[in-house]
């Protein structure tokens, strides 16, 4: 077996994040056809079919699958050791964007982790929902965002993000028929789980309670006035999660993925916290 180059893995691993060969290009500021020479060196290297071309987008084989996380880990240390070797200390501003609700659980260990061996770089965070995050990434606005995919081929996939219905435990909300739910605002991929799940079951409902943020849902159950689907991760102890035995089927767990900005390409501190966003948050997924 010959030697797997940085290049070759590069390629592949942007490939089957992206779901595409033309996805995966502006990933590595590669062409098409640069991608598809490097997956063919990496699979006559290995001797396997590594990629498998479907309808939609491309699925990894068996041998692709285990390659996949050594190639993952190869990068990871090949990115480290630029990082622990260059000569200079990286700075710049970088402009990150997140939710509310992925803020807390999952932001705060990437900074921990950042911010004492990156003091030079200054991170300016807006907080806002995904369907608002997103179209920022793509104008330029932002650098980076850590959202809920829209479609299957936006960003780097890290993990899915369970979804719950929720209710204060004094009231039985629940019970109400139409049920009341709270919901973000009409754009929203939690808006739009809670409705498609509630209609599956044919069960009727009644937006009682609209807003933007994650403590203005939270006000709207905990007064009993409503029900809400919620990210697992943002859901308080002290609220119920409720299911089948409350009438309420299973909702479909969100894709948390990172968004970059074309724009950024070339800034080794976008690049850098790029990189810990998707150490960090695939091995918490994990």
């Amino acid at each position: 077996m010959r030697d797997l180059q940085i290049d070759w893995l590069k390629s592949f691993v942007a490939a089957v994040d992206a779901g595409s060969l033309s996805g995966a290009g502006p990933e590595v500021h590669r062409s098409q056809s640069a991608v598809s020479m490097h997956i063919r060196k990496l699979e006559d290297a290995t001797q396997c079919r590594l990629l498998l071309r479907g309808p939609r987008q491309l699925q990894l084989t068996h041998q692709g699958q285990v390659l996949l996380g050594y190639a993952r880990r190869m990068l990871d240390l090949h990115a480290e050791a630029q990082a622990a070797l260059a000569r200079e200390p990286i700075t710049g501003l970088v402009r990150l964007g997140v939710p509310d609700d992925y803020a807390s659980k999952y932001l705060t260990p990437v900074l921990q982790r950042f911010a004492p061996r990156h003091g030079g770089v200054e991170i300016q965070l807006d907080c806002a929902q995904s369907t608002a995050l997103i179209p920022r990434v793509a104008a330029g606005d932002l650098d980076l965002a850590l959202v809920s995919r829209d479609h299957a081929r936006r960003g780097t996939l890290l993990f899915h993000e369970p979804m719950v219905w929720v209710g204060a435990p004094q009231f039985d909300t629940w019970r109400r028929d139409p049920l009341p739910i709270a919901v973000y605002e009409a754009a929203s991929l939690g808006r739009r789980s809670a409705i498609n799940a509630l209609a599956l079951q044919g069960r009727p409902y009644k937006v009682v309670y609209n807003s933007s943020s994650l403590a203005g849902q939270l006000a709207a159950v905990e007064s009993g006035l409503a029900v809400a689907a919620l990210t697992q991760c943002s859901a308080p102890p002290h609220l119920q999660v409720l299911g089948p035995a409350h009438g309420l089927g299973p909702l479909e767990p969100m894709q948390v993925a990172v968004v970059r900005s074309r724009a950024s390409a070339g800034s080794k501190a976008v690049d850098s916290l790029h990189r810990m966003l998707v150490q960090t948050l695939r091995q918490a997924g994990a």
